[in-house]
């Protein structure tokens, strides 16, 4: 096993020994660790605390960036549609993950499963109720100033 997957698994089993869920990140970036982390959702009751989010969030603070392009994440277990969507969102270009979704949902952490089930589906046939609302006419356009000012 590669040296900086046997770190996000040590960091798993130590999360677990602590309380929490086994599950640890490492963020490399030219054969160099840059971040890491574990899920924290018991000690900071926060759905977003999981290990590679807040390894991102570590690195992007540390480097003063918001782009990861080139970086490497190691997670202990197969990444969330949460912190998959923010590993693009980085620009993060490898991900290696050590146990499979399946594996998690046979210990009873199967959220991810329904979650990345629900997102095959179409906005109306999801779980989770989307509506969309336009904006009104006569109000600030976010978007249009975006525009506006870039």
């Amino acid at each position: 096993m590669d040296k900086f997957m046997k770190r996000a698994v040590e960091l798993a089993v130590d999360n677990v020994r602590e309380g929490g869920q086994p599950f640890g990140a490492v963020l490399v970036h030219s054969n160099r660790v840059v971040a890491e982390g574990v899920n924290e959702l018991h000690k900071i009751y926060d759905v977003s605390g999981h290990a590679e989010l807040l390894a991102i969030r570590r690195a992007q603070e540390k480097l003063q960036t918001n782009d990861l392009s080139g970086y490497t994440m190691y997670a202990s277990g197969e990444p969330c549609p949460m912190c998959l969507t923010a590993m693009y969102f980085a620009g993060i270009t490898d991900v290696y993950y050590c146990a499979s979704l399946e594996d998690a949902m046979a210990v009873g952490l199967g959220k991810s499963g329904e979650i990345y089930a629900d997102l095959k589906k179409v906005n109306d046939e999801r779980t989770l109720s989307m509506v969309h609302m336009p904006l009104e006419k006569g109000h600030m356009n976010p978007m249009k100033l975006w525009q506006d000012r870039s």
